[in-house]
């Protein structure tokens, strides 16, 4: 026992490198880890976060719980988790400073950015991306983007560009854990090294022009170079990860499920592919969106549209069957969070150490009400509250909630949109 823990404390460490045949890998984090050094706790371990995001939102009395604090009682949607309930707090009074325009406000849930009724105006990062951004190259992708169906997401790069999602389990799967052929691997190594010499050439360009422009054109040259120094960085990170093999997991790539509806089947095969991407630390930052979906979903009771039923008007059936819906989408969030909770990551569990956000831009999908948006934060080092209940008609802003989980992920900053500071109310566990 002793010569294995020499062994180990020789050969782990979290920024270890095995070599051998020319080739190196950077391991992920080890449980090991944690045993081999006696200084490593789970404060050094890697914070990670899972956004879902809904398009219909989900029905506030269905949802909000009954008074405040740890004591809340359980609404129909969250009675399911209550074997859960110290894992997770409900936030109700909350919103996006500005936001307006119904279903277009989905561009905003992860940016906070007011996007308008016109289709004119621009959208800032989101969440997801400027994490990534942050813990670029510390993993083999910076974020995963994934919905349950459609092209559209609500994450967004700098420059306000809509980062298209994937929806396929299976192609997730073998993105993150089947290996191409050296062949194909040579041949991507290539690609990048071609993007790295024109960027070169762009840059050489650039700065030949930069002495004959005013000071307005250089200063708008100048964040262009900061965009070709920032792609220069990711291109190099692609390189060194294209020679690595990827993790090698004991399990069957995932069948997609066929029924275009079935939305929370499909939430669920994702999520399995998630906790592997999260365990191998194949990635720290997640995004997955449940789109406004038109069809009827496989569930019993249920035999109307998705999206009508959300435009519900107070109608007790098309309510009732709503309900049904919306309450298997939280039950399969909160499933997510107990398969987390079984999983060990070093010395604590993978849902100490990642933060998940489940919340929607519509706080009330029927008269597409933008104010009081659904919000329930699951995991990560926080000291869950229960149920935080800010002003309904005086929203507390959701921005806040974005800087406490930045903060959550170890980067540095008090402000994010239009944030005015961290959450009140919600605190860090000792």
């Amino acid at each position: 026992m002793k010569r294995i823990a020499i062994s180990l404390k020789r050969a782990l460490h979290r920024r270890t490198v095995l070599r051998g045949t020319g080739v190196a890998m950077s391991l992920p984090w080890l449980s090991a880890m944690q045993q081999a050094f006696a200084e490593a706790s789970i404060d050094t371990a890697p914070r990670r976060h899972v956004s879902t995001t809904l398009g219909l939102g989900l029905v506030p009395d269905h949802l909000n719980p009954a008074g405040e604090g740890v004591e809340y009682r359980p609404s129909p949607y969250l009675e399911p988790l209550q074997d859960i309930r110290e894992k997770f707090t409900v936030i109700t009074g909350t919103s996006h400073p500005g936001v307006k325009g119904g279903h277009r406000a989905e561009a905003s849930i992860l940016s906070g950015k007011p996007m308008g009724t016109s289709g004119q105006a621009r959208n800032s990062v989101s969440l997801d991306q400027w994490m990534a951004k942050h813990l670029d190259g510390q993993t083999r992708f910076a974020s995963l983007v994934l919905s349950t169906g459609g092209t559209s997401s609500p994450c967004y790069t700098e420059q306000g560009a809509m980062i298209p999602p994937e929806s396929s389990p299976s192609k997730l799967f073998r993105k993150l854990f089947v290996n191409e052929s050296k062949q194909d691997n040579v041949k991507k190594a290539r690609q990048v090294m071609q993007s790295r010499s024109i960027m070169d050439l762009v840059g050489d360009d650039a700065k030949a022009l930069q002495r004959e422009l005013g000071a307005g054109d250089r200063d708008r040259l100048d964040a262009y170079f900061t965009s070709v120094r920032e792609l220069e960085k990711r291109l190099q990170t692609s390189q060194a990860w294209a020679k690595r093999p990827k993790p090698d997991v004991d399990v069957p790539v995932p069948r997609d499920v066929s029924n275009p509806n079935d939305l929370v089947a499909r939430f669920a095969t994702m999520c399995g592919v998630i906790r592997l991407a999260l365990e191998t630390d194949s990635t720290r930052v997640v995004s997955l969106h449940i789109p406004a979906a038109g069809g009827v979903l496989p569930i019993e009771g249920v035999d109307q549209g998705y999206h009508s039923l959300s435009h519900h008007g107070r109608d007790e059936e098309k309510l009732a069957q709503l309900r049904l819906v919306e309450s298997a989408i939280v039950q399969q969030w909160g499933q997510f969070l107990r398969e987390l909770e079984g999983c060990e990551d070093s010395g604590a569990t993978l849902l100490d150490q990642t933060s998940l956000l489940l919340t929607s831009n519509l706080g009330n999908a029927s008269t597409h009400d933008n104010r009081n948006m659904p919000v329930l934060v699951g995991g990560g080092r926080f000291r869950h509250a229960g149920h935080l209940a800010f002003d309904q008609k005086n929203n507390y802003p959701l921005p806040n909630l974005f800087v406490s989980t930045l903060q959550h992920m170890g980067i540095p900053t008090d402000r994010f949109a239009t944030s005015t500071g961290t959450m009140t109310g919600l605190e860090w566990r000792a």
